[in-house]
């Protein structure tokens, strides 16, 4: 795992450059205007705050995920800040009769993102994060002869340290709002669990996201 994050930060650095050269390459132009899906229209530093919804695999099991991000953005094309998302995968019917189990929790830390050929209407970025989490390991219990009663409660916790790099195709729609829908892999720290493997946490994830701010 760790040859691979460090794979990882020497792409995103590598990336990082390539933004740089081309902002400054864009700065010399006379038409310094980003281009959007509806006009061109020029804009400054800036920031932006985005929500989003994904769909990933934990424990062999279908997820769902929620982010969501607050970030500055330098030149155009490098954007720093702070991301966190929530993840539930299904519920699961387990031994005992009438008693359900399921993986709860989230993470969050720094943002990184670097943003390739901003001022095109549609281009790339390459967000990694980096930070900490926690997991819970859920039973619900549901009564024979009831419809609506459960009652739930949490067998363990966990923490666990992440870094999650990916790519995301992005669409600049209006001046101060943009769509991306991205892949990213999840990298954490062992899970100790007799419930679960080590890497239960570790897998792609695949999303869209919706950002609002100045570009």
């Amino acid at each position: 795992m760790k040859k691979l994050i460090l794979l990882a930060t020497v792409l995103f650095s590598s990336v990082y450059i390539f933004a740089q050269q081309d902002n400054r390459g864009d700065n010399s132009r006379q038409d310094n205007q980003i281009h959007t899906l509806m006009g061109r229209n020029h804009q400054s530093n800036g920031g932006y705050g985005s929500f989003g919804a994904g769909y990933t695999i934990i424990d062999g099991k279908d997820a769902a995920t929620l982010t969501g991000r607050a970030a500055w953005i330098m030149g155009h094309s490098v954007a720093l800040g702070f991301a966190g998302t929530g993840f539930v995968n299904s519920f699961t019917p387990d031994v005992q009769p009438d008693r359900f189990i399921n993986l709860t929790g989230g993470y969050g830390g720094l943002l990184f993102e670097p943003i390739l050929l901003p001022r095109f209407p549609v281009h790339l970025s390459f967000p990694m994060i980096a930070g900490v989490g926690g997991i819970a390991y859920t039973s619900s219990y549901k009564p024979a002869n009831s419809w609506d009663y459960y009652d739930t409660w949490v067998e363990d916790t966990q923490t666990y340290l992440i870094a999650e790099p990916g790519v995301e195709l992005e669409l600049n729609v209006l001046k101060f709002f943009r769509m991306s829908f991205g892949l990213s892999y999840r990298f954490t720290t062992d899970i100790n669990w007799i419930y679960t493997g080590p890497d239960v946490l570790e897998g792609w994830n695949a999303g869209m996201s919706f950002k609002f701010g100045k570009f």
